[in-house]
């Protein structure tokens, strides 16, 4: 099918019916993508590492914006004269405007943003294995607490000889020195040629009686003998 286009005489002027349809659209499509990490791992010691639960918090905020430039409300709108006073068809001012008019040009500029938070949560699903884990966590904490109090045990036992042979040879760190706190609690109970007092319990000898009869009766029997 062939149309040819019609062609209509206004006053002189032809014109022509060209009709055109423009349409414009975008579309943006946006998302947000959750990751999920790995396990958290937590590391005791000696090879012992347990796995535990997981928690992913993840904000997030998109904005789009859609202007156009340059941006203008209105625009004027040009208002021809049209007269024909002597009525003959033909325009008496063809193409003189008269006046403008303010158009608005329904430009509009679009901005949208919005935000949230996207979270996840997981663990693991061998309670058994974590449990054991755990426990095998517990008794390498405890351990280490034991190495500890003996490292430290030997270390005050240590300071505690060195400090009292030091006090017994007379050498000791000066009041105002930083490291006189070392000795400091070290009490030397029998210093070098100083005596502890102390008292002793004496006994004696019945005393001699010298009460006659019994000097008699002594008398007497050397006499027997």
């Amino acid at each position: 099918m062939v149309s040819v286009p019609a062609y209509a005489e206004v006053g002189g002027i032809s014109a022509t019916a060209n009709p055109i349809a423009n349409s414009s659209g975008s579309v943006t499509n946006q998302a947000i993508q959750v990751l999920q990490g790995p396990y958290i791992t937590n590391t005791y010691g000696n090879g012992i590492q347990c796995q535990g639960a997981t928690m992913n918090v993840t904000p997030y905020l998109t904005g789009t914006g859609n202007f156009k430039r340059p941006f203008e409300h209105t625009y004027m709108d040009p208002v021809y004269d049209m007269s024909d006073l002597n009525d003959d068809g033909v325009l008496d001012n063809p193409g003189s405007i008269l006046y403008y008019v303010p158009t608005r040009t329904g430009q509009q500029e679009v901005y949208n943003i919005s935000g949230g938070i996207s979270a996840t949560w997981s663990r693991p699903l061998d309670k058994e294995a974590r449990e054991k884990c755990m426990e095998a966590a517990s008794t390498q904490i405890a351990l280490q607490q034991q190495l500890t109090a003996n490292k430290r045990l030997d270390f005050e036992l240590a300071r505690l000889k060195n400090c009292g042979e030091l006090m017994k040879a007379g050498v000791m760190f000066h009041p105002k020195s930083p490291y006189h706190a070392v000795c400091a609690d070290v009490v030397l109970v029998n210093p070098p040629g100083v005596v502890e007092n102390h008292t002793h319990e004496i006994t004696t000898n019945p005393p001699v009686s010298t009460d006659a009869s019994v000097l008699k009766e002594i008398s007497i029997g050397n006499d027997k003998k």
